[in-house]
């Protein structure tokens, strides 16, 4: 695998490190398969904010500046906009993981309009089902993403 950028690189071993420990690896692919999408991102939700928790780490800031940085980053409405940035790397498979993600969807918070939040489970729903069953190709979609730039409205 080539390389990765710096600042996500210690977030993604640290991601890397903790899943080869994780018990997920009990799951067979006929146990995932039969996950519901809402399950998958439960789980891809969790994930996901975890990673993100790792990227902001350093260098070292007060925890409420920390959290404010999580915080814009796990929000539906950023979550959508990475859906775009990683629409066109996804196979044929994981766009089908996505529709079924965001198809599986209810209505979300008040404050978020509904396809954006379908949009955001569909990325959680993925997340989810490559934590379990390619770890690898998670890191890398999650290698492409930027953290740096703060969402609109941040």
């Amino acid at each position: 695998m080539a390389e990765l950028p710096s600042k996500t690189s210690t977030s993604l071993q640290w991601l890397l490190q903790f899943s080869a420990q994780s018990s997920t690896a009990a799951l067979t692919p006929e146990q995932v398969n039969a996950l519901s999408p809402v399950a998958l991102a439960y789980i891809g939700d969790a994930v996901y904010e975890l990673f993100v928790r790792g990227s902001f780490l350093l260098p070292p800031k007060r925890i409420q500046a920390f959290h404010q940085q999580v915080v814009n980053q796990v929000r539906a409405e950023q979550q959508a906009r990475q859906v775009q940035l990683l629409l066109p790397l996804l196979t044929d498979t994981e766009q089908d993981l996505l529709r079924r993600g965001r198809n599986a969807s209810s209505r979300g918070p008040r404050r978020v309009d509904s396809q954006i939040y379908q949009q955001s489970t569909g990325f959680e729903a993925l997340v989810g089902y490559l934590y379990l069953t390619d770890l690898g190709r998670l890191v890398e979609l999650l290698s492409v993403l930027d953290l740096s730039t703060p969402p609109p409205n941040a």
